[in-house]
C-alpha cells in the first residue's frame, strides 16, 4: 500500500511538472502562429477549446454538472464573468508574447499571488500578518523601481496579474472542476469567436483559410496547447499534496523569464533586475511565513502551505486554467 502510494505520488509530481512546464514553455508556441494576429489566435484558442474537452467529456461522460450549471442562472453568470476575464487574460498574453514583452508577461504571473492577497484585504476586508504586509509593501516598492526600468508602469504585468486573481475568485464562487470550467466558459466563448473567424474569412484576411494545411494544423492545436496542461494539472491535484502544487505553481513564470531572456533576448538592464528581485523577495517571505504558520499549527495538515501562499489564508482549492 505504502509503495503504492509513493507511486501514486510520484505519477502525481511528473504531471504537476509537465503541466507547469507546458503553461512556462507555451510562449515558443505562439510565434508559430504568426502571421496570424492575436484575436485570430485567441478565436482559434477558444473554438478549438470546446472541441478538445467536449470530446474528453463524451470519453469520460460527465455531462450531469451541465444540466445542474444551466438550472442556476447566477452560477450561469458567474461563468460568464469569468469567461470574459479570462478571454481578456489569454489575448493580452498572446499579444504580449507576439510583440516582445515575454520578460513582461512572466512578471504578471510571479506577482499573482501578491495581488491576490491584495484582492483579499480590499474586496473582502481580510486581515494580513506582518510578513504578509511587508511582502505586499516589497511587491508595490517592485512596481515602482519596474516603472522606472520599463518608463512606464508595467502595465502588461499588472492587467494579467489582476485578470487571473479575478478570474480565480470567480471561479471559487463557481466551484467547478478543471475540465467542466474550460467546458463552460469555451462554451460561452464559442460563439463570438467563431463569428469573428467567419467575418475574417470573408474578408479574406483568415490565416487559417488562406496559409498552408501546416499552418491550419497550429491554429488548430490551440485547443491541444490549452486543454493538455490542464489535464496533466488535474492528474497531479488527486494524487500530491495542495504545498507541492503552489510551489510547482512558479516553475511556469520563470520558465517564461528565462525564455524571455535567453531565447527571445530581451533586455534586462540593471533597473528591471531590481524591480525582478524585489517581487521574488516578496514571494520568499510569504512562501517562508506560510512555511512557518504550517509548522506552528500542526497537526494541521501541510497541504494548507499552498492555500496561504496564494489567498493569504482563505481555503480554496488551487485550480489553474489560464495561460
Amino acid at each position: 500500500m505504502a509503495e503504492k502510494s509513493r507511486g501514486e505520488q510520484r505519477i502525481g509530481l511528473l504531471n504537476g511538472f509537465a503541466a507547469y512546464g507546458m503553461w512556462g514553455l507555451v510562449p515558443l508556441f505562439w510565434p508559430l502562429l504568426k502571421p496570424a494576429g492575436a484575436l485570430e489566435i485567441l478565436a482559434h484558442r477558444m473554438v478549438w477549446s470546446l472541441a478538445v474537452v467536449a470530446v474528453a467529456l463524451l470519453v469520460i461522460r460527465r455531462w450531469d454538472w451541465a444540466r445542474e450549471l444551466l438550472r442556476q442562472p447566477r452560477r450561469l453568470g458567474l461563468v460568464a464573468v469569468a469567461a470574459a476575464v479570462i478571454t481578456v487574460n489569454w489575448g493580452l498574453y498572446i499579444w504580449a508574447v507576439n510583440t516582445g514583452h515575454v520578460v513582461e508577461a512572466s512578471l504578471g504571473y510571479f506577482i499573482n499571488p501578491l495581488v491576490t492577497i491584495a484582492m483579499g484585504v480590499l474586496l473582502l476586508k481580510e486581515r494580513l500578518r506582518p510578513v504578509q504586509w511587508v511582502a505586499v509593501g516589497t511587491g508595490f516598492a517592485a512596481v515602482l523601481v519596474l516603472s522606472v526600468g520599463y518608463g512606464r508602469p508595467p502595465w502588461i504585468s499588472l492587467a494579467l496579474a489582476f485578470s487571473f486573481a479575478v478570474y480565480g475568485l470567480v471561479k471559487k464562487k463557481v466551484n467547478l472542476g478543471g475540465v467542466e470550467s474550460l467546458a463552460a466558459e469555451t462554451a460561452i466563448q464559442f460563439l463570438p469567436a467563431l463569428g469573428y473567424l467567419l467575418w475574417l474569412t470573408s474578408r479574406g484576411d483568415s490565416t487559417f483559410s488562406t496559409g498552408t494545411t501546416g499552418h491550419a494544423a497550429l491554429l488548430a492545436a490551440t485547443g491541444l496547447v490549452t486543454a493538455a496542461p490542464l489535464v496533466c494539472f488535474g492528474a497531479a491535484a488527486i494524487r500530491v499534496p495542495l504545498s507541492t502544487l503552489g510551489l510547482l505553481q512558479y516553475l511556469a513564470p520563470v520558465f517564461q523569464f528565462l525564455l524571455g531572456i535567453f531565447y527571445f533576448h530581451e533586455a534586462m538592464p540593471p533597473e528591471r533586475w531590481a524591480g525582478f528581485a524585489l517581487v521574488w523577495l516578496a514571494l520568499t517571505l510569504l512562501t517562508w511565513d506560510a512555511w512557518r504558520r504550517v509548522r506552528r499549527s500542526r497537526p494541521r495538515p501541510l497541504e494548507e502551505l499552498a492555500d496561504v501562499v496564494t489567498s493569504g489564508g482563505r481555503e480554496r482549492e488551487r485550480d489553474t486554467v489560464g495561460r
